[in-house]
């Protein structure tokens, strides 16, 4: 029987510059590596403070890996890495119970999950069997092997890069793994000035192999439990729940998100948060990490499909449909009359 890890478990919250000195510092240690992205460097930090899982999906040659190791290399923790091939087996991910011929009994070898950073490297090139296996360790922090349930380490945190489903050799994720991932975001191509910089910086030695680690663990558990202490008025929560109600009632899609899609904007909404510095949430949050947090739950009608809609499309339109938790007015996501909203304080009363 598992235990529930409790705030003390997990640190004490920090004060607020003390958090962004060392948020700013793990930022400015992975630019070292990845050139030009900080919203996405952010991000991805976002979700680690957020005990979240992040989907790094993109083509080829953008350093989705590369910024996987990164922020794996900027903190002082136990990192595992795993690649993904067809051939892979559950039990190499999450481990094995192996007799033991000196004591004539079972013991457990802990698989590569056993870790604060798990890499992930092109997930969907495995079967879905073995993608399967880190439906448990994922959600609830715990692994079962033979009847016996092991507890995870804290923080735990996975981060998979993927290949768009089109590349040959690859097995889409059921919707049941990706609604597991907080966040999915895109690393882009760089801009012409970042591509000129990275060939002066990656030309030689890789950068990633003298990067540093400035923090630890027991640094990002006080981290999160930092995050877990912002505050979230009653109608910015009202607000999260409309925005996630609306994608289940949009005609363009026949699969909206789930109630673990409304934890997990949430929860990454604190981290941004904290991040710029606020210890409360605003509704600009939410709308901001729509998209990376709710597109890759959803799944568009074949009507939307054929008409080219992309997930991202409709959701930045639902975005703009939904009336802010200003308007004290229940009103429909499509209905798009002009609202009169009133002033209202975010902040912890």
């Amino acid at each position: 029987m598992t235990t529930q890890r409790t705030l003390g478990e997990l640190g004490e919250p920090m004060s607020n510059s003390e958090f962004r000195a060392v948020t700013d510092s793990i930022v400015a240690n992975i630019e070292q590596v990845i050139e030009g992205k900080t919203a996405t460097v952010r991000l991805a930090l976002a979700v680690l403070l957020a005990e979240g899982h992040l989907l790094i999906e993109d083509v080829p040659g953008v350093g989705k890996t590369k910024l996987a190791k990164a922020l794996a290399r900027s903190i002082d923790c136990s990192v595992r890495r795993i690649q993904f091939t067809p051939d892979l087996l559950p039990s190499d991910v999450t481990g094995v119970s192996v007799y033991n011929q000196e004591t004539h009994d079972f013991e457990f070898k802990p698989g590569a999950v056993f870790a604060n950073l798990v890499v992930g490297d092109e997930i969907n090139r495995a079967s879905p069997k073995t993608q399967s296996a880190l439906l448990e360790c994922m959600e609830e922090r715990q692994v079962t092997v033979d009847g016996t349930t092991y507890e995870l380490q804290v923080p735990f945190m996975v981060i998979a890069t993927q290949n768009p489903i089109e590349m040959e050799g690859t097995y889409p994720l059921p919707e049941a793994q990706r609604d597991r991932f907080t966040a999915r975001i895109a690393m882009g191509y760089p801009d012409a000035g970042a591509e000129l910089a990275m060939l002066d910086v990656h030309g030689g030695e890789d950068p990633l192999y003298a990067l540093q680690p400035v923090s630890d663990a027991a640094t990002v558990r006080n981290l999160i439990a930092t995050v877990r202490d912002v505050h979230v008025a009653d109608t910015v929560k009202q607000y999260a729940v409309n925005l996630v109600n609306a994608t289940r009632e949009a005609p363009d899609l026949r699969l909206g998100a789930s109630p673990r899609a409304t934890l997990h904007l949430l929860r990454t909404a604190r981290t941004v948060a904290a991040l710029d510095g606020r210890d409360y949430v605003l509704p600009d949050d939410l709308q901001a990490l729509a998209v990376p947090v709710l597109a890759h739950r959803i799944i568009p009608t074949a009507e939307a499909q054929l008409s080219r809609r992309t997930t991202d499309a409709i959701l930045a339109d639902l975005v703009h449909r939904l009336p802010l938790p200003t308007d004290r007015q229940q009103r429909s996501p499509y209905d798009t009359r002009p609202s009169h909203p009133e002033p209202t304080d975010y902040r912890r009363r």
